[in-house]
């Protein structure tokens, strides 16, 4: 029973995290929407930063677990796996609880690089630049380090731009960018072979 109560309170957090910011967001709030005792609360969380990690955390494995799969139901070899990235991003701008990205968020409110928060969010896209490295690899990229760096870029704007403007097309920009990049990168390694 313990673990389902803090199952339902980081899941309640990062809800309103999301929505609303994390310094927006007071244990008040967090108790009255999760229905869990302060008590409770501060059993399993000796602060309201632990209970943001722990948000942060969550939200990185189910993010970088949807990401995957999404990418992988969408398209089957390293380069359009690439490409599939951009779709994805589109698929997510139009859920009607997207409120951008909590990592970005997260740095923009703890900018103190030092921050365990800010150091969470950070590992989060190395995560995510991990994934994307590897499937520019696999696609016999040239420099897949260097295309793995612009495809993040490309990804981290469109996320932006979409949260900004609340509309869809920035995930369709990126992609049209991420194609010219991905077929230089990959032709240049034709090339070269």
């Amino acid at each position: 029973m313990t673990s389902i109560r803090r199952d339902h309170l980081v899941d309640t957090a990062l809800k309103l995290f999301s929505r609303y910011g994390f310094h927006a967001t007071g244990i008040d709030r967090i108790l009255s929407e999760s229905g869990v005792a302060k008590m409770t609360l501060y059993k399993h969380f000796k602060s309201k930063d632990e209970l943001i990690l722990a948000a942060l955390q969550r939200r990185d494995d189910l993010h970088r677990a949807w990401l995957t799969r999404e990418i992988e139901n969408l398209a089957t070899t390293p380069r359009e796996r690439l490409l599939a990235l951009f779709t994805a991003l589109g698929n997510w701008f139009k859920n009607d609880d997207f409120n951008g990205c909590c990592f970005i968020n997260a740095t923009a409110e703890y900018a103190d690089k030092e921050s365990p928060i800010h150091m969470a969010a950070d590992d989060h896209k190395r995560l995510i630049r991990a994934y994307i490295l590897e499937l520019a690899a696999a696609a016999s990229a040239k420099n897949a380090d260097e295309l793995a760096d612009q495809l993040m870029l490309l990804m981290e704007g469109a996320i932006v731009s979409a949260q900004i403007s609340g509309e869809n097309r920035s995930a369709q920009h990126a992609r049209t960018a991420a194609e010219a990049l991905i077929g230089r990168a990959i032709a240049a390694e034709s090339i070269a072979a």
